[in-house]
Formats: C-alpha cells, sequence, structure tokens
C-alpha cells in the first residue's frame, strides 16, 4: 500500500500547495489538517508513515505536537517547516527527534527529497525492527529447554558459549534436539544476523563433500564454465553446522582442520586459498574419542572441535520435561492444522510420561501432531494419539454358528469372547499400560493379569514401542 503523510499547518494555502505537490510528484497519500488537535485524532485512528507540521500554530505549536507524537508515536518521523525558522529552534527540534527541519520558502525538490529520506528512514527502522523479533521469535521457537536440571544445565551452557566464537560439539541420540541447539546458539551469538549454513555429513556421497563444503574453480572440470560457491564461503561470518561430523573422511578432516587454524581454505581446482570466518558447530551420535583412538578421526580436528561439548539428555531421562513439550507441540499443530484442542487427557499425559521415547523429542512430537490430525473434540485422548484398528466383536456368519451350539458350550465360547476382545480394547486404548487399562475398566489390577493369561493376550503387544 502507498506511504499515507499527514500534513499539520494552519495556513490552508500551505496544506493545499504540499498536497498538491506531493500528490502530483509521488504516489503517496496526504491527510491535510489546519488544526494541531484534529490532527491527533487523525494519529489515533490511522496509521501514517510521515508528519509534517508548522512550528507555529495558534492551538498548539509544532514543537509540542513533535513532543506528544516521539512519545505516542517512537517511531513515526518527523519534518519541521516553519516561517520563522532559528538555530536554537531547529537545535532543539532536532534533540526532541525530529527527522528534518526545513525553512520555509522552500523548493520543490527540497521538501520531496526531505519526504523520501524519511520515509526511507522509516521504512528501514521498520525492516529492522521485523527482523529482530524474528530473529527473537526463532530464539523462542526453536528450542524447549524444559525445566529439567539436566535441560537447565544444557540452557546454561548454551548462553555461556553463544556470545563467544568457540566451536562446538553437541552429542546425543537422533530426536534429542542437537540442531535446535546448535540453532539456538547461532541465534544467541553475535552472528545471527548472517546465514546458520547446515550440512548432513552423514548423506552426502565422499565425491561431492569437498565440492559441497569448499567449491569448485572456474575450468576445474569441463562443464564448471564459473566458481562454484561452497557452504564454507556462504557461512562466510555467520555459522557453518556440520551434522555427524564423525563421517567426515580423511581429507576433509584435513582441509577443515586447517580452516579451523588458519581462517584459509581453497576450493577444488583453485591455486589461491581464500579466507573465511565462520563459527563451526557440530553433532555426533559416535564417540570421536574412541574414533581418534582407532586412527579413523584426526586427533587434531577434535582437540579443535571439543573446545564445548554440549550433550543433549535422551527424553526418558528428562521426563518432567514431556508435558512442557507435549503441550508445545500441541499449541503448534493445532494452529497449524486450525482446531481448537484445550489439551491432554490427564490418562494421555500420564501414558505420555510413561512411555520410553526411542525417538526423544522428534518422536513425541510426531506423536501429538498426529493426534491433533485425528482428534474430533477439544481434548487427546489416548486413542488420538496410537490409534489401531478395531475389529468387529461378532461378525455375523460367526454369530449364526455360536447360537446353533449346545447352551453351555455357546455360553462358555461367548463369555470368553467377550473377556478377549474387552481386554484387547482397553489394552489397545491404553496403549498396553495394564495399571491404565484396569482403572479405566473398573477392574482391580490381579484380576486384569488373569483375564490377561486366561485370554493369552500380551500386553507388550499393544505398546506403540516394542522392546
Amino acid at each position: 500500500m502507498p506511504e499515507k503523510i499527514l500534513i499539520i499547518d494552519d495556513e490552508i494555502d500551505m496544506l493545499d500547495m504540499l498536497k498538491t505537490i506531493i500528490e502530483d510528484k509521488t504516489d503517496y497519500q496526504v491527510a491535510i489538517s489546519p488544526d494541531p488537535l484534529e490532527a491527533r485524532r487523525l494519529l489515533q485512528e490511522s496509521n501514517f508513515n510521515l508528519v509534517i507540521t508548522d512550528l507555529r500554530m495558534p492551538e498548539m505549536s509544532g514543537m509540542i505536537l513533535l513532543e506528544e507524537i516521539r512519545r505516542d508515536h517512537p517511531d513515526l518521523p518527523v519534518i519541521i517547516i516553519s516561517a520563522y525558522g532559528t538555530i536554537d529552534s531547529a537545535v532543539e527540534a532536532m534533540q526532541k527527534g525530529a527527522f528534518s527541519y526545513i525553512t520555509k520558502p522552500f523548493k520543490q525538490n527540497e521538501i520531496l527529497v526531505a519526504i523520501a529520506k524519511a520515509l526511507d528512514f522509516q521504512q528501514l527502522r521498520t525492516e529492522n525492527i521485523l527482523l529482530r523479533r524474528e530473529l527473537e521469535d526463532q530464539v523462542k521457537s526453536s528450542f524447549i529447554f524444559g525445566d529439567s536440571p539436566s535441560m537447565q544445565e544444557v540452557y546454561e551452557t548454551v548462553k555461556q558459549v553463544a556470545k563467544t566464537n568457540a566451536a562446538v560439539l553437541i552429542s546425543g541420540e537422533p530426536g534429542t534436539g542437537k540442531e535446535l541447539a546448535a540453532r539456538t546458539v547461532h541465534y544467541q551469538s553475535n552472528r545471527r544476523e548472517h546465514k546458520f549454513v547446515p550440512l548432513n555429513c552423514s548423506v552426502i556421497p565422499e565425491y561431492l563433500l569437498e565440492s559441497e563444503l569448499f567449491g569448485q574453480a572456474k575450468g576445474y572440470l569441463p562443464d564448471v564454465i564459473w566458481d562454484k560457491k561452497g557452504l564454507v564461503e556462504e557461512a562466510d561470518q555467520g555459522t557453518l553446522f556440520l551434522e555427524e561430523i564423525g563421517s567426515l573422511p580423511p581429507l576433509i578432516q584435513t582441509k577443515l582442520l586447517h580452516l579451523l587454524q588458519e581462517g584459509q581454505y581453497r576450493p577444488m581446482g583453485s591455486p589461491d586459498d581464500r579466507t573465511a570466518d565462520i563459527r563451526l558447530i557440530a553433532t555426533t551420535q559416535q564417540d570421536l574419542a574412541q574414533k581418534v583412538r582407532q586412527r579413523e578421526f584426526q586427533e587434531n580436528l577434535y582437540y579443535r572441535l571439543n573446545v564445548i561439548q554440549v550433550f543433549m539428555p535422551p527424553l526418558r531421562e528428562r521426563r518432567e520435561d514431556i508435558p512442557l513439550l507435549a503441550r508445545h507441540f500441541l499449541e503448534k499443530y493445532a494452529r497449524i492444522n486450525q482446531k481448537s484442542i484445550k489439551g491432554l487427557a490427564p490418562e494421555a499425559l500420564d501414558l505420555l510420561t510413561s512411555l520410553p521415547w526411542p525417538g526423544n523429542v522428534r518422536e513425541l512430537e510426531n506423536v501429538i501432531e498426529r493426534g491433533v490430525i485425528l482428534s474430533k473434540s477439544g481434548v487427546l485422548e489416548i486413542a488420538n494419539l496410537f490409534p489401531r484398528p478395531q475389529a468387529n466383536l461378532h461378525p455375523a456368519e460367526m454369530e449364526e454358528e455360536l447360537y446353533q451350539l449346545p447352551f453351555k458350550e455357546a455360553k462358555d465360547r461367548l463369555v470368553s469372547n467377550f473377556h478377549q476382545e474387552y481386554i484387547r480394547r482397553a489394552l489397545s486404548r491404553n496403549a498396553g499400560i495394564v495399571s491404565l487399562a484396569a482403572k479405566e475398566s473398573g477392574l482391580e489390577r490381579p484380576y486384569f493379569h488373569k483375564l490377561m493369561r486366561e485370554t493369552h493376550i500380551q500386553a507388550k503387544d499393544f505398546k506403540p514401542f516394542k522392546s
């Protein structure tokens, strides 16, 4: 939408002249007012990108209006115009936050240039504010630390190391949030306005890794007709994030060590070194110290990487964080899927906190996303989180055969079938947790176990994660 300008001057001729000049020469929308008191109301009712105000007006001086605008609309630029301009008044206006001070009479071009500069400045400031908010949101949403002691320790380490340029090595099981921790380090660092460049070393073929990281010089191969930028160059002034760094082949390890030690690297086919200022964050699921002992990983590179080590604990070791994470993911996917879901049923939350979570936080997130998608009510139930196909209790063809049997045999089979199907469904709804299934059924746990033995049902067959 076009920028909107509000002009205040008690001289009607000046208002009409300015409005005509601006609308003839630009695409800006112009509103005018001869009354500063009315102008205050307009500022409350509509969003303007710029205010131009006379200095001397009977109802209120432009200086007082400037002070009010700076107080109520601190990001709104103000240009002061005056036929009685003095050095003192100009200095005072600039000290109080005016963007520019122009004396009457002025040339058309003078006021148009001042307007263009003020609007460019306002746009740049707005973009900076939005960028800062985006970065802050990325930090807030990128990493759920949790309240557990182990995650508080991670939080303190991340907070301390973020402001430095030290290399960081993050270890932990799959799905524990290693990349999110790395992004948090980046977005809390002084490099946050530059790029965070990720690469998973374990999925790139060895013959492509060097080119991917360090680039290629023009003419290195017949079809390379210009320089190919590598990720190191792309990450200059920012952060290079290498997942599963233990998968790097020996040659790449040597080149990476040279980059960390000297700040220099050489693209494939280039006769000259280039410089890059990067911060390296790496992750591993492997025991790098063991790989060093086995001569599969360079010792010097290991020590360069291992300046700061962060261990991401598995979810089963910080169960007190599961409710926090579950609610966070519920809100996230309810918003994405435009569903109104208030929370988790108590038994569903109990189940989530009791599971082993081999896939850690990533697996929990997947389960909550599935539950939100399948939910038809305002509360997530166990059946939403771990749905199972329901079999018919008595198909019609079996029912006819049942009632042709002798009474006692038919009754025994009917009771046995009922026990088996009832226990199976109760365990299915409660993901194989016997205590929850028994409680829901209104049965004592020992009796529920007895029915399981009689019907040859095992709880492990209904658990989401088979041991």
